[in-house]
């Protein structure tokens, strides 16, 4: 089983910023959980992101054929991208959402998902180990 666990916009910067709200665990934190998490549950997992929208379209489109599951956090396109959402029912691979804080306790504007309309489950507010959450969930999803 293979999980490909996507990431949006500025996430590249954990540790740095807005440790108030992302804490100060790094990016290469999160890469390291993953990992570990995948090698916990017997599978492999590839981590990706980007700051670009088209780039994050064009990864999910490569996951037809290649992942069994996608754990993504579009970040700021969360609210914004339609394409996300349509690239998303496209590849019809189970999908969940994850969000290091939870947005509905942020500013108004962050309690749109259009992401979410395309997704089995939304993880928020747990922070990195929403991303662990919801690698076992689609494992235990999986495997039924």
């Amino acid at each position: 089983m293979h999980i490909l666990v996507i990431n949006g916009p500025n996430l590249n910067l954990l540790g740095t910023r807005e440790p108030e709200h992302y804490g100060t665990s790094t990016y290469a934190d999160l890469v390291q959980l993953i990992s570990d998490t995948a090698e916990k549950l017997g599978i492999t997992a590839e981590c990706y992101q980007s700051n670009h929208e088209g780039a994050l379209v064009d990864k999910i489109q490569s996951a037809l054929g290649t992942a069994d599951a996608i754990v993504m956090n579009p970040a700021a396109y969360t609210h914004t991208s339609v394409a996300i959402l349509d690239a998303v029912k496209a590849v019809q691979i189970p999908t969940i959402e994850v969000h290091i804080t939870d947005p509905d306790t942020r500013e108004e504007f962050r309690r749109i998902s259009y992401v979410r309309a395309a997704c089995v489950k939304t993880i928020k507010g747990m922070g990195l180990a929403g991303y662990a959450m919801a690698m076992e969930e689609l494992v235990r999803m999986l495997r039924k």
